[in-house]
């Protein structure tokens, strides 16, 4: 579906946004590594992958990482009792501080954590985050092939005000753009992952 000028693929739980732009670095050595999605028919997602010249580049039976155009990694993960056939899962983020990452999201977008046997487990409703540690420094997301991440917010204006006066670093700050129907702006998280927040888009 197109708004304004923007093109976006929407599939359960999410919205991919397409722009055009530069060949850039793909999504791994920044941030966000990769993003993730439940399959409820794995082996036939892993097929269409195939047929459309995508590549798997690693795979065990309850799951799938495929690489797409443009070095975007993204997994999928066996889910048989799934409702729909393909659902938003996780977005994967390296950090060398994988508990301040994690503790920067529950202060400034209310995340929530829970144990799942050995994994800590974070969501934001809508999605789940991973964290996993690394001492290999990891590039900004912006100006990637995987340039950001979002969250459509009820009330942005106020809630930008909100993270203004906790200190998060605003990229853009908030705006309203009338010619896409929506309220926008960008924040960076402490790994650099570049974080669009809007108000609008759900209603699409």
């Amino acid at each position: 579906m197109n708004s304004g000028s923007l093109e976006l693929l929407k599939l359960p739980g999410i919205f991919l946004v397409l722009g055009k732009a530069e060949p850039a670095e793909g999504s791994e050595g920044s941030s966000v590594d990769h993003f993730a999605f439940r399959a409820k028919d794995l082996q036939a997602t892993k097929a269409k992958l195939a047929a459309a010249g995508v590549p798997i580049v690693r795979e065990d039976p309850r799951e799938i990482v495929a690489m797409f155009p443009d070095k975007v990694k993204v997994e999928f993960y066996a889910a048989p009792t799934l409702g729909v056939p393909l659902e938003h899962y996780h977005v994967h983020l390296f950090t060398s501080d994988p508990d301040g990452l994690r503790a920067w999201y529950v202060k400034h977008f209310g995340a929530t954590t829970t144990a799942q046997g050995n994994a800590t487990i974070t969501n934001v409703p809508g999605v789940d985050f991973s964290f996993r540690r690394t001492d290999k420094p990891q590039a900004a997301t912006k100006g990637r092939a995987l340039d950001h991440i979002g969250f459509e917010v009820k009330g942005l204006e106020a809630f930008c005000k909100k993270l203004e006066a906790e200190g998060v670093t605003f990229d853009t700050p908030f705006r309203d753009v009338p010619r896409i129907g929506l309220k926008i702006a960008f924040v960076l998280d402490p790994a650099g992952t570049r974080i669009e927040l809007t108000e609008g888009l759900a209603g699409r």
